[in-house]
């Protein structure tokens, strides 16, 4: 059974000095593109993994959480230069804004992609989802509001015309999973507002075919402070324990 890693990031900065926690270097970043490249990994969207029966031994999938311009302006020249698919999760209330929901924080007041700039990405490469409307955490939320939060995100999508595929991320990978009802309801609600797929964090290695639910896939948070070693040792082996 092979097991296929799912990259998370976040920001990006071109001060390799800065490269720490949520912000990665262009320098870092691009280091593990090429070596992704030259090992001949074949880039997978979200949408690969609705009907995934069998990967390449050799298979990723890289994410991107919040669409902000640095993911824009640092990331995305460099995923063209590999010609690396990627996943962009978008947080639909915050589009031509900043990311109000990392007030007090040091990576705060980053810019979010318009939606005129989702729409000009190159639809070949890059992939865009959801990541809910508001950023809130879904275990907080009552099935009601997680509805709304649906609703208002589908809005923002038919208003601008933005091509979004029924993925996932949960914000701060934050749903209900210790309780088991509530869990079973989360994903029922999923499931009426049409989501195929759904990411959680977890830092662990997906197998596939996938025998648990699509909505708990891992994803392996890709701190900037990471050696090249430590990134392929998460890419062979993700978290041990």
């Amino acid at each position: 059974m092979a097991k296929l890693p799912v990259l998370m990031y976040h920001n990006f900065t071109l001060d390799v000095t800065k490269s720490n926690g949520l912000t990665i270097s262009a320098e870092k970043f691009e280091r593990q593109l090429n070596y992704l490249t030259k090992n001949n990994y074949q880039f997978l969207w979200s949408s690969d993994l609705e009907s995934l029966q069998k990967i390449c031994r050799k298979s990723v999938v890289i994410t991107f959480d919040d669409v902000t311009q640095n993911q824009m302006d640092i990331a995305l020249p460099l995923l063209k230069k590999y010609q690396a698919k990627a996943t962009f999760f978008v947080p639909f209330a915050y589009l031509g804004a900043t990311d109000l929901w990392n007030k007090g924080k040091d990576y705060q007041n980053q810019k979010i992609m318009t939606a005129e700039q989702l729409q000009s990405l190159d639809a070949n490469l890059i992939q865009l989802a959801h990541h809910s409307y508001q950023h809130c955490k879904y275990s907080e939320m009552s099935e009601q509001e997680i509805h709304d939060d649906f609703e208002n995100a589908s809005k923002v999508i038919l208003h601008h015309n933005i091509n979004i595929f029924p993925a996932l991320a949960y914000p701060y990978g934050n749903y209900p999973k210790k309780d088991t009802h509530a869990k079973s309801i989360f994903f029922k609600t999923l499931e009426k507002q049409g989501i195929k797929i759904a990411f959680r964090i977890g830092n662990r290695l997906n197998e596939t075919p996938k025998n648990t639910s699509q909505y708990e896939w891992q994803r392996i948070d890709v701190k900037g402070e990471f050696s090249l070693l430590k990134f392929k040792w998460l890419l062979k082996f993700g978290k041990l324990f």
